[in-house]
């Protein structure tokens, strides 16, 4: 009992904390990406720093829906202590995209479910849940291709990005691209899939970075790659 207690002081304590660094300029500008908090991410990752690796406090911030505290839950869980059924709740819960991301990037590609939930969620009929298949086999397909039917994914970009919702369709161009930039023996069907469907061919880029649309980012990587 008295360790439950603890743990949910501690929790009050952190969406204190939370709501004390909530920047209303900034909760503006998220909100305008879709994502529901006003916490500076290096405030963010500040606080995570301080309370270091606590596993059960960060199931009980996810368990709280609340957008930064489940950021914060990423940064300071164990990847590797959450069981698959227990990532696959998660994944559908997190409808932000700051979250999913970070849920992905951050947990999911370190757990030992990774591959199996890649299988799983990749044709899942959820469009978010999708992404987060596509998101996993572009991480393969930059480190891991053995296996992967390359062919196959192309084929499958070619029929389906164009009309893809937006998260899933950015998924499937990041893969679209890495095939391109890892794999020269397909570099030439990816360039001309990406000049043919024209996805994020207008995607507006800050000056010094590089276009996410798929010709310019891969003719941009490959010159990077052979500079070197």
């Amino acid at each position: 009992m008295a360790e439950t207690a603890l743990t949910e002081t501690t929790v009050a304590e952190v969406l204190a904390e939370l709501a004390g660094l909530d920047d209303p300029k900034i909760r503006a500008v998220n909100e305008k990406h879709g994502d529901d908090h006003g916490v500076n991410l290096s405030k963010l990752r500040a606080l995570a720093k301080r309370l270091k690796t606590q596993q059960e406090l960060a199931r009980s911030l996810w368990a709280t829906e609340d957008t930064a505290a489940r950021l914060l839950a990423l940064l300071i869980c164990r990847p590797k202590a959450f069981e698959r059924d227990e990532l696959d709740t998660m994944v559908r819960a997190a409808r932000t995209p700051k979250v999913h991301d970070w849920l992905v990037n951050y947990v999911v590609k370190k757990s030992p479910h990774s591959e199996e939930l890649r299988v799983a969620w990749f044709a899942d009929p959820d469009p978010v849940v999708a992404s987060a298949g596509w998101a996993l086999t572009t991480e393969r397909v930059a480190k891991k291709p053995a296996g992967l039917d390359l062919p196959g994914l192309l084929d499958t970009i070619e029929a389906e990005m164009k009309d893809a919702p937006d998260r899933l369709q950015w998924a499937m161009n990041h893969c679209l691209a890495q095939i391109g930039i890892e794999h020269a023996e397909y570099r030439a069907r990816a360039l001309a899939i990406g000049e043919r469907l024209e996805v994020l061919k207008d995607y507006p880029t800050s000056p010094g970075c590089t276009s996410p649309f798929a010709p310019v980012w891969i003719a941009e990587m490959v010159r990077r790659k052979n500079d070197t």
